[in-house]
C-alpha cells in the first residue's frame, strides 16, 4: 500500500474511531458530522468522500461492529471442543448474546441488526473491507461437518441470527415480556428447530 492509499486509510479509520465514540457515548441524534470530524482531526470535505451523512457512517458501523462480535464468537469456537453443526451454532449465538448482555451500550447501538455484520457488505462498497469475514468461517464449519447437508444454508443462517437479535433485544435491556435467561432455553430450542428443518434428507438435493 501506497503513501495515499495509506493516509486515505488512517483517516477513513479515524473517522469511524471517532464517530464510534460519540455515537455510544453521546447518541447519533445529539451527535453532528461536525463533531465527528473535529474529533477525528480531519476536513469535513474529507468525510464526505466516504460517507454519505452521519446515517450512513452509523449503518456501516453496526455492520463492522456486528462482524466482530462473529469473529470473535468463531475464534472462541476454535478453543473448544463442540463436535456438532448444531452446537456450535448455539455456541456462537449464546457468546454473542452473552457479550452484548456484558455491553448494552454495544447492544443498544447494533439494535436489532446482528445481522448486517454478516448479510450487508454492500455498505462497503469501495471501502477497506476484512479480507475474512464470519460467511467464510460459517461455509468452514458446514466443510468440517460434511455429514450435514443444508438446503439454503446462508438463508437459514440469516434466519437465526434475525430471530436471536430481535429475540434477545428487549429481554436483555427491559426483562420485557421476560427475562433473558427465561427466554434462552426457549430460543435455544427454536434455533435448533430452524436447523433441522433446513437439514436434506437423502433424497433431496442440497440448493
Amino acid at each position: 500500500m501506497g503513501k495515499v492509499e495509506d493516509n486515505k486509510l488512517q483517516k477513513l479509520n479515524a473517522l469511524f474511531e471517532s464517530a464510534y465514540g460519540l455515537f455510544m457515548n453521546n447518541g447519533i441524534e445529539k451527535t453532528s458530522i461536525h463533531d465527528i470530524v473535529q474529533k477525528a482531526g480531519v476536513a469535513k470535505g474529507t468525510f464526505y468522500l466516504y460517507f454519505k451523512d452521519k446515517y450512513d457512517i452509523r449503518d456501516r458501523l453496526i455492520a463492522k461492529t456486528a462482524e466482530k462480535l462473529f469473529i470473535s464468537a468463531y475464534s472462541a469456537l476454535n478453543k473448544c471442543s463442540v463436535p456438532s453443526f448444531e452446537d456450535k451454532i448455539i455456541f456462537i449465538v449464546d457468546y454473542i448474546i452473552d457479550q452484548l448482555r456484558e455491553n448494552k451500550l454495544v447492544l443498544r447501538f447494533i439494535s436489532k441488526n446482528l445481522s448486517w455484520g454478516i448479510f450487508r457488505k454492500a455498505l462497503f462498497s469501495g471501502n477497506n473491507t476484512s479480507e475474512i469475514n464470519f460467511l467464510q468461517f460459517y461455509h468452514s464449519m458446514l466443510e468440517d461437518n460434511p455429514d450435514v447437508k443444508l438446503r439454503a444454508p446462508e438463508t437459514m443462517l440469516f434466519l437465526i441470527i434475525e430471530l436471536a437479535s430481535s429475540a434477545s433485544y428487549s429481554t436483555i435491556l427491559d426483562n420485557d415480556p421476560i427475562s433473558y435467561d427465561e427466554l434462552k432455553p426457549y430460543l435455544n430450542e427454536s434455533i435448533r428447530a430452524i436447523i433441522r428443518n433446513h437439514i436434506v434428507s437423502e433424497a433431496a438435493p442440497a440448493d
